[in-house]
């Protein structure tokens, strides 16, 4: 159990500064140590943080351990990581609206940076970049065969964690339900687009966050090199047999 004060349920809606949803399928290995780096992040903001966990298809402890951090739980049986993040925003009180995975761990001073830059009024939001938790050449060359397309079509853009302002996640409709991969580039080049059109940037926090290399672990640090056709599922974004294998089967927890 977490060192730091859990989250707490029931804050009055004007109290809510920051509401993270995390989607989560099968994550009981991994959901402790990211609920654990929230409850730090969230130490500057005393009961003004919201962790709001949506329980995909969970057959494991990940619901008892989220229930145990005090999070906001509820449950969806989609196969779309927009749909299930998007139903966590429509619960979300907070002002500002922050998506995280469950196998990733923000830093502690994540929250703090989010606010700074928001209330500069020169950012519409943004992205986090970070470090997988190990590193080789195999991982270096699997990620960018996947962002050096992605970058062609979806421009400079940092992904990870996001985080704006739940008016202008509205603004731009959440993410896009019809994407099943790149959903979170698709989002970011958005994000992106509606700042340009308010007169303000698409950030990155550097060094925000620490992910899990489980799928590496599991296909391999070359897996990217020897599936061509996951690179052209990602760009193409819809093809839901690869999403399937990439996210929403258990072949990797």
């Amino acid at each position: 159990m977490s060192e730091c004060t859990p989250f707490i349920k029931g804050i009055p809606d004007k109290d809510v500064k920051f509401s993270v949803i995390i989607p989560a399928h099968n994550e009981e290995n991994y959901i402790g140590e990211c609920l654990e780096s929230i409850a730090k992040a969230a130490q500057p903001f005393k009961n003004q943080v919201e962790v709001i966990v949506v329980l995909n298809r969970c057959t494991d402890r990940t619901e008892e351990i989220a229930q145990s951090y005090n999070c906001v739980t509820l449950k969806n049986e989609d196969k779309n990581l927009s749909k299930i993040r998007n139903a966590g925003a429509l619960l979300a009180k907070g002002e500002i609206l922050i998506t995280i995975d469950a196998d990733s761990r923000m830093t502690e001073n994540l929250l703090s940076e989010v606010e700074k830059h928001l209330v500069s009024n020169q950012y519409i939001g943004g992205g986090v970049t970070g470090n997988f938790e190990r590193m080789s050449l195999g991982i270096v060359v699997s990620t960018m065969l996947l962002i050096v397309p992605l970058l062609f079509k979806y421009g400079f853009i940092s992904v990870g964690v996001f985080w704006c302002y739940k008016k202008d996640y509205q603004a731009i409709n959440g993410f896009n339900e019809n994407m099943l991969m790149a959903e979170d580039a698709d989002f970011a080049k958005r994000l992106k687009e509606w700042g340009k059109k308010n007169g303000k940037k698409y950030g990155t926090i550097k060094n925000g966050m620490i992910t899990s290399c489980r799928r590496f672990d599991h296909y391999g640090d070359w897996m990217l090199l020897k599936r061509p056709d996951m690179i052209l599922a990602y760009i193409k974004g819809t093809n839901q047999k690869a999403a399937d294998e990439a996210y929403y089967d258990d072949q990797a927890r």
